[in-house]
């Protein structure tokens, strides 16, 4: 397919709404009460190992880039993307078949009493405050990595460097805030 002559803008706005309304919606559907046919249990660290890994081939894809090394940046970036839709597949299929987990339930009833409140007192607002600006974020990033994506492939650098000054950032603090919320809360898995 020749990106160069196509217009994307709507294919692209439809996927940066789709995915963050389907996302949303999961929070609120009843679990099914089927088997995954695997133990979902270990996907939240599965999740940690592909930010990591994601935000490791940012940093490389910006090294790459500013040492003029095109190709290695081009890929760096493509394997991120790639992990980035196994991330959302498998967050998608985590989230599908269990409930959130609460960030200080220490006995895994799904509620967060006085006392386990209290314990988490002075973590609480760190966590929630990196927990919100990581999915406000990680929503904003779809269109912004499409969109760079995309300019890249239409060799429309001007454009291309533009956006990826704003995106490689916030893409880039998604990736770490993952690991972070996953480190947070994985006492309470």
């Amino acid at each position: 397919m020749d990106l160069k002559s196509k217009n994307l803008n709507l294919p692209i706005a439809i996927i940066s709404i789709v995915i963050p309304v389907v996302v949303a919606i999961l929070f609120y559907l009843p679990r099914p009460n089927v088997e995954a046919g695997f133990n979902v249990s270990i996907l939240p660290l599965f999740h940690a190992v592909l930010n990591s890994a994601t935000a490791v081939l940012l940093l490389g894809s910006l090294f790459f880039i500013r040492n003029g090394q095109i190709k290695a940046h081009k890929i760096t970036n493509l394997i991120a993307v790639a992990l980035s839709l196994v991330f959302l597949v498998s967050y998608v299929t985590y989230h599908f078949f269990t409930e959130s987990t609460k960030y200080g339930d220490l006995n895994h009833d799904h509620i967060v009493d006085a006392t386990e409140k209290a314990a988490i007192s002075s973590t609480a607002a760190i966590y929630y405050f990196i927990l919100l600006t990581h999915i406000v974020l990680a929503a904003i990033i779809v269109p912004l990595v499409l969109f760079t994506l995309l300019r890249g492939f239409q060799s429309d650098f001007v454009k291309h460097k533009k956006i990826a000054r704003i995106t490689w950032p916030i893409w880039f603090y998604v990736a770490v805030t993952g690991v972070i919320v996953y480190v947070m809360i994985s006492p309470y898995y």
